[in-house]
């Protein structure tokens, strides 16, 4: 119930928003040539991550590469962080008071460019680690006798590779939703895409509400076109399963060594920049952040909780064959796979009313957008790992009188407990790194930190917006860490 309220209610408030006459904007040819090169935008993001994912996955899983977890770390920390952050960060080196800047990078920056080159940095880690994920769920009996019969590199090209398909073109969808859903990076890089001229009829001077629903339309229906993409390659429920094989590294030569320190080089230098940038500012930051760290904290520790539990139940009938949790799957992967444009303009439309002032004033409302937004990671991650364990265990506990409850608690979380604590790490990093959906619908005195650096950004102090980019950037780090530690306490 939970998650239809936070889902299904503001969707059926998008399309209840629509009127006559604001369906008029649909009629206009700028706005399909501006979702078509919305569309080829999320395109061009999507291959160039594949292009790069895959090999980077490749070498990472299998490959013998000194300092291997340092250079996997540095690579995959854009991906806990806003997109926003990680475009401040290129700004600060290439902008045109940058610290190697001219007015030649900054005009490649703001543009097309510079758009795709913020958004790979941030959305390949997704390709690399499901693919690694993929190359390691493969039989190792298989690995091992085409290595008696070929070489290293064509067992990887030819066999591992090909055994990940399927969760790389998993993580291609999601790469290309979030690219359709981001809003920060371009709006900062002025490049004009769909989901920004959504949202500027919702929080700009433009106010047209009635306009915002009807631009959501065709987003609905390309959020339904991926769900169904998404549902057609993960059907065995195993996408984001997170057990790790481990198995000795192959001998492939110098390359992997360079291509991942580059990685890992290439990932960090906008954080490096930022760094550089903050000093000044370091001292005044904290009076410049106000409450917004603590909202953040507070509602993406609140949002992931609720993820969490509902994980733990939705992802254990899920992996049973509920008919009732394939329902309530279709509904949390609608949420995440919808737009957060069009998700907000739900939100505002279903929620902002007399009768729910009280939860929609309060922060109390970007929880529930969290939840809508992000639930569906958590449950797929549980509902992969019971889906691989026997259910004989539940068996034994049932013939010896436990009723459900009793299972979940003495046999389904401590078997699983690993899996809870990544869904609620999860969640909780990606509510603290969420500009698109907060920024539509958060309440006075309730910015976070990512919004609290977006609006901060045009006025500011430079030193000042890079101090709280980099105080993010610390935050995230402590909860991926945090949860790191607990995982590998219940190995």
């Amino acid at each position: 119930m939970a998650v239809g309220l936070a889902v299904l209610w503001p969707l059926a408030h998008v399309l209840l928003g629509m009127t006559t006459a604001s369906l008029a904007v649909l009629g206009r040819a700028t706005t399909w040539a501006l979702l078509g090169r919305t569309l080829l935008s999320c395109l061009e993001v999507t291959a160039t991550t594949v292009v790069l994912g895959v090999p980077l996955g490749a070498v990472f899983a299998r490959g013998r590469i000194p300092a291997r977890r340092v250079w996997l770390a540095l690579h995959a920390l854009p991906l806990f962080l806003p997109p926003f952050v990680i475009a401040l960060g290129w700004f600060h080196w290439l902008g045109e008071r940058g610290l190697v800047g001219s007015a030649r990078t900054s005009a490649v920056l703001f543009g097309p460019v510079g758009h795709l080159l913020v958004l790979t940095t941030t959305f390949t880690p997704i390709v690399t680690a499901l693919t690694m994920l993929g190359m390691t769920g493969l039989d190792a009996s298989l690995e091992e006798a085409a290595l008696l019969v070929a070489p290293p590199w064509r067992v990887l090209t030819r066999l591992l590779v090909p055994a990940a398909r399927s969760r790389i073109a998993v993580a291609a969808i999601i790469v290309f939703s979030l690219t359709l859903s981001e809003v920060g990076v371009p709006m900062f890089l002025r490049v004009p895409v769909y989901g920004a001229a959504v949202f500027v009829r919702l929080g700009g001077v433009d106010f047209a509400p009635g306009e915002a629903a009807s631009l959501g339309v065709p987003m609905v229906v390309l959020g339904f076109v991926l769900i169904g993409l998404e549902r057609a390659l993960a059907s065995s429920h195993g996408a984001l399963r997170l057990r790790w094989r481990t198995r000795d590294p192959m001998d492939l030569g110098a390359w992997p060594g360079v291509m991942t320190i580059f990685a890992g080089l290439f990932a960090s230098a906008p954080l490096l920049a930022l760094a550089v940038r903050a000093v000044p500012g370091m001292g005044r930051c904290w009076s410049w952040a106000g409450p917004s760290m603590a909202n953040s904290l507070v509602v993406s520790g609140a949002a992931a909780a609720i993820a969490m539990g509902i994980a733990l139940i939705a992802g254990h009938a899920l992996a049973r064959g509920s008919l009732w949790a394939s329902a309530l799957d279709r509904v949390t992967v609608t949420g995440f796979f919808l737009p957060s444009a069009v998700l907000g303009t739900g939100i505002i439309a279903g929620w902002n009313r007399p009768a729910t002032q009280r939860l929609y004033g309060s922060l109390a409302i970007v929880i529930v957008g969290f939840v809508a937004r992000y639930t569906a990671l958590g449950t797929r991650i549980v509902a992969a790992s019971i889906a691989n364990t026997s259910r004989a265990y539940e068996d034994a506990g049932s013939l010896g009188g436990a009723g459900y409850f009793r299972q979940l608690a003495r046999i389904v979380i401590p078997l699983h407990a690993r899996e809870l604590v990544a869904a609620f790490g999860i969640a909780m990093v990606f509510g603290l790194r969420d500009l698109e959906t907060a920024v539509l619908f958060y309440p006075p005195g309730g910015e976070t930190l990512t919004v609290r650096i977006f609006t901060l950004e045009a006025n500011g102090p430079s030193s000042v917006v890079a101090a709280l980019a980099l105080l993010q950037v610390i935050l995230s780090l402590a909860v991926v860490t945090l949860g790191a530690i607990v995982m590998k306490r219940l190995r």
